[in-house]
């Protein structure tokens, strides 16, 4: 194949590493993960199925420390993004971390040491058991990956609903309103979680505003001379895989074809309760349901 053909039709790629790169970024406060993503096929799943014209992919933040392996530890950050590859939509599910659900060969424990138990596979099996979609694809990163790549696309700009700050990460916070966010401030809006009302529940709905951001801005200068090009140097140097450059294509035709005013959103809501001294959150397991129903044909959810 032609080289800048193939530079071009990659270079969508970081369309998909920055989409989910947002919902990779929440690690521990006191941690620093490591910047590299890693983009693993489900065993069970076959590739990129055409068919139903929806790609599945598990976005997970890995809560790693420099020299351990991130597909082994404790997930921090989770979506399951769906993708229509025939219409353009595309639906964002967020699961707290905490949420509190059976795991396969394991027990019951928070479903982000599903990661930790099996890595990328037994995760994807207790996302795909509480939703009802299993994915297709499980992508992980750490936080030093979004700074860098909303950097290098010049920003973005999201509608937050409500003014919120944190001593740590932002001391002069996030006012309400249409606002303009670089890598770290974007890192930053997606992470805090401790003054927001609704906790992990907010600050998950706060990573599928970065989201729609990262595609308005993506949408809006995709057609640029170079973006493309260094979009793709960006995503390529952090990003290991085991797919095969055919299904890294199809993938990434797929994330090219979403229309930022087509993406629907929903955090999976819940109680809380005390487990063993720990407190976890009870997943509505009925609204799980009811997301995996409503988005599984077409990624379309028609509320929350």
């Amino acid at each position: 194949m032609n080289p800048r053909k193939l530079l071009a039709r990659i270079g969508k790629l970081t369309a998909l590493a920055t989409i989910l790169g947002v919902t990779l970024v929440v690690v521990p406060d006191s941690s620093v993960a490591p910047a590299s993503s890693v983009l693993v096929k489900v065993d069970q799943a076959h590739g990129v199925d055409l068919t139903p014209d929806v790609v599945w992919i598990l976005a997970l933040g890995s809560d790693a420390r420099p020299g351990e392996d991130m597909t082994r530890t404790r997930a921090d950050a989770i979506q399951l993004v769906g993708i229509n590859t025939k219409t353009g939509a595309a639906a964002a599910i967020g699961i707290p971390r905490d949420s509190y659900v059976p795991i396969e060969g394991v027990g019951s424990d928070r479903i982000n040491a599903s990661l930790y138990y099996g890595g990328p596979q037994l995760m994807a099996t207790s996302v795909g058991n509480l939703i009802g979609i299993e994915p297709d694809y499980v992508m992980l990163t750490g936080f030093q990956g979004l700074i860098t790549m909303v950097d290098d696309i010049g920003g973005i700009t999201v509608n937050n609903p409500i003014a919120f700050s944190d001593e740590h990460l932002k001391e002069n916070g996030f006012k309400a309103g249409k606002i303009h966010l670089n890598g770290y401030t974007a890192m930053a809006f997606s992470r805090i979680r401790h003054n927001l009302i609704g906790g992990d529940f907010d600050r998950s709905a706060n990573q599928q505003r970065t989201i729609k951001g990262i595609l308005g801005t993506i949408r809006a200068k995709a057609d640029k001379p170079g973006f493309m090009e260094r979009g793709v140097q960006s995503v390529m140097k952090n990003m290991a895989t085991d797919l095969s450059p055919a299904e890294l294509f199809v993938i990434a035709q797929a994330v090219g074809q979403v229309d930022p005013t087509k993406v629907t959103n929903c955090v999976l809501q819940g109680g809380f309760a005390n487990v063993g001294g720990a407190s976890v959150v009870t997943p509505d397991t009925a609204m799980a349901a009811r997301f995996g129903d409503e988005a599984r044909k077409d990624a379309t959810l028609e509320r929350c």
